[in-house]
């Protein structure tokens, strides 16, 4: 897989988060399948590749390749305005993270510990959620920005949803992490829309 698409992956995922956080505050609902892929991708330590952190395939990405392809063509009809809005907020949130080697490894040790969790509940059990909602209260909320998440107040305010947007931004961070990482740039954003255009339509028309 070329660096691009590996990038696109990793992107796609930044809005994949962001799309399931919109549909849990407006609706309170998301797809089981695409939660638990973002919330396994967290724990996936030295991945042979970067689709292997997503399961191995990007079959639950789709919705975020979506939202980023309608943000690339600038297609006011096509874009998802706060899905977009999530995720450049991640993006800015996870540059903030990179600067503090201190939340880097609480994050690293409360990992540890929810990996534990796992093993004993499985991924999507609501234990879980509940502490990977709580890491992210306890460190990216904690920053002077901070991610403000609209939608219907009689989801936003059930916990059990609250610790799904929190548990869900804190799996964006992570991939907004892993993409600059492999070599990515918000002024890709602007600069090279249509480059990245050409590698995203074949992706979100076929697997991996």
């Amino acid at each position: 897989m070329s660096d691009i698409r590996q990038q696109l992956v990793a992107l796609g995922a930044v809005f994949e988060s962001a799309v399931l956080v919109d549909r849990i505050a407006r609706t309170g609902q998301a797809p089981t399948a695409a939660v638990a892929c973002m919330l396994g991708s967290l724990l996936v330590r030295n991945p042979g590749s970067t689709l292997e952190i997503y399961g191995g395939d990007d079959l639950n990405l789709r919705d975020g390749y979506k939202a980023l392809a309608g943000a690339l063509e600038r297609n006011a009809a096509e874009l998802q305005r706060e899905p977009l809005r999530y995720s450049l907020a991640l993006l800015g949130l996870e540059r903030q993270l990179a600067k503090r080697d201190d939340m880097l490894q609480l994050i690293g040790t409360r990992m540890d510990q929810i990996q534990g969790q796992v093993e004993h509940f499985g991924i999507a059990h609501e234990n879980v959620i509940a502490a990977f909602g709580g890491l992210y209260e306890d460190t990216l909320s904690t920053f002077r920005q901070r991610i403000q998440v609209h939608g219907d107040m009689r989801h936003l305010q059930q916990r059990d949803n609250a610790a799904r947007i929190r548990a869900l931004l804190l799996s964006g961070i992570r991939s907004a992490r892993l993409w600059r990482q492999l070599g990515g740039h918000r002024w890709q954003l602007i600069l090279s829309r249509r480059k990245l255009l050409d590698h995203l339509y074949p992706m979100m028309r076929q697997g991996g």
